[in-house]
């Protein structure tokens, strides 16, 4: 019985990771306004319903890896440390796994935008040779990525509440229509 469950288990949570890694390779080649994709929305997502979260990260560094195939590349160490940085909502989710609320679901997710807009400039800062490094170019560069940091931000919380809204539909919808039928 015990192995029927686990067996169940990973194959709603492989399910889940397929249907995550999907959305966010075909969200991120279609045209879109520049950082509106779901991708850390997704590894949040990941990050507090997978069964077994220590799968969490497989989803941002699939899709990246993935939608990246057909995308041109970055210097390898701004795309490293870009990889690095769009797991941190799936570990923010671990980590967050029994809060419960939109409020916190936001918080968590704003933190982890504000959190990849400092990591990956620092790279292409340090790394595309398109700015001095100098303090002026750090802020340089910070400055000019403000609005592309707005789209990340408007798309990683649109995309936050897509995700976890839908899924509390799912779970409380068939109460509801019981409730009232």
């Amino acid at each position: 019985m015990q192995k029927t469950a686990n067996r169940s288990a990973l194959l709603a949570d492989l399910a889940l990771i397929a249907f995550l890694v999907a959305f966010d390779v075909v969200a991120r080649l279609l045209p879109h306004a520049w950082g509106f994709m779901p991708i850390a929305a997704s590894a949040l997502f990941a990050g507090r319903m997978l069964r077994n979260p220590v799968l969490a990260p497989v989803v941002p560094l699939a899709a990246m890896a993935l939608s990246g195939l057909a995308l041109s590349g970055d210097d390898w160490r701004v795309s490293l440390i870009t990889y690095v940085a769009i797991t941190l909502p799936a570990f923010a989710g671990m980590a967050t796994r029994r809060a419960h609320g939109a409020l916190g679901t936001a918080c968590t997710m704003l933190g982890c935008s504000v959190a990849f807009f400092a990591i990956s400039n620092f790279a292409v800062w340090a790394f595309s040779g398109m700015y001095s490094h100098t303090l002026a170019g750090l802020t340089q560069c910070y400055v000019l990525a403000l609005p592309f940091f707005q789209n990340s931000l408007a798309g990683d919380m649109f995309w936050t509440a897509v995700l976890f809204g839908g899924a509390w539909m799912v779970q409380h919808l068939p109460q509801m229509a019981r409730r009232n039928g």
